[in-house]
């Protein structure tokens, strides 16, 4: 596997975003430290936070769906993200849920709390694409590409809008779930005007084993309208960004010897290339 996960990008507060997010749940805690990069596991989960800088900020385009069977928990998750946070929809029943907020976290992190079923996600923390604005109705084809492109992926189910809806939404998702690597990852389109779309405070990190397999995503990844960015960052066809890494660039990256020259090689690169880290370090 690829052990693809969510990468946070922050302002210089990614260690305080991390505890805070490692006092939510249990069976969470930090797993690598350094000025720029924080790793930590949340219910086991893999995540990255990522000292960027002011350049980007998160929007609800990307959240973290929590799927609970229980009020209480709910009820303290959500007064735990109301801490200087801001409800979009607040703690209620809806439609789809008996007991369910849409909640923005003190960092900007948007989180949807949900009463359900554990078994039909097997997943606490699931990552919810909603397609917005121009990139509105890619929901359906962007969950087939990923699916099609990434190992161990499959389609759960798609929900699709019907007639009586509306007109603008017959057709479009209204709700997907799908695995890609083994990975548990949610899809939506969000009709009408948001004035939000993907950026790159929230990307999906994806480990590779070789150059081989870097340069199968980087391709099939930046083609039909993605992008090329630096340091093994892109963007896809739908806006979403991505960081094809290799596995062991930690290692690299860490070395108190070599490190420093292969971050002056990765700092001039677009694509990683394996071996022009490893020979300038």
């Amino acid at each position: 596997m690829h052990n693809i996960h969510p990468c946070l990008w922050f302002n210089g507060n990614a260690k305080e975003a991390a505890e805070f997010y490692c006092s939510l749940f249990p069976d969470s805690r930090i797993t690598f430290d350094t000025p720029m990069v924080v790793n930590f596991n949340l219910h086991g989960q893999k995540f990255m936070g990522l000292n960027g800088g002011p350049m980007f900020t998160f929007n609800p385009s990307i959240s973290m769906f929590v799927t609970s069977e229980n009020n209480e928990e709910i009820d303290r998750l959500y007064a735990r993200l109301m801490e200087g946070g801001m409800a979009m929809m607040p703690l209620d029943k809806y439609d789809w849920s008996e007991y369910y907020a849409f909640v923005q976290d003190k960092f900007g992190l948007a989180w949807q709390l949900y009463k359900g079923n554990y078994s039909s996600v097997n997943q606490k923390i699931t990552p919810c694409f909603l397609f917005t604005d121009s990139h509105f109705g890619k929901a359906e084809a962007a969950v087939k590409y990923y699916t099609g492109l990434f190992p161990s992926s499959s389609i759960n189910g798609i929900l699709l809008y019907q007639e009586n809806e509306g007109e603008q939404v017959a057709g479009k998702v209204k709700h997907s779930q799908f695995i890609i690597d083994e990975k548990v990852f949610m899809a939506m389109d969000g009709a009408g005007n948001h004035g939000f779309a993907f950026n790159e405070a929230i990307s999906f990190v994806v480990e590779c084993k070789d150059q081989e397999e870097i340069d199968k995503y980087w391709n099939n990844l930046t083609a039909n309208g993605g992008a090329e960015s630096m340091c093994g960052w892109l963007k896809d066809p739908f806006g979403v960004s991505w960081q094809i890494i290799p596995a062991n660039i930690g290692q690299i990256m860490t070395d108190p010897d070599k490190g420093p020259g292969a971050m002056q090689a990765l700092m001039k690169m677009k694509k990683i290339v394996v071996k022009e880290l490893e020979e300038r370090s």
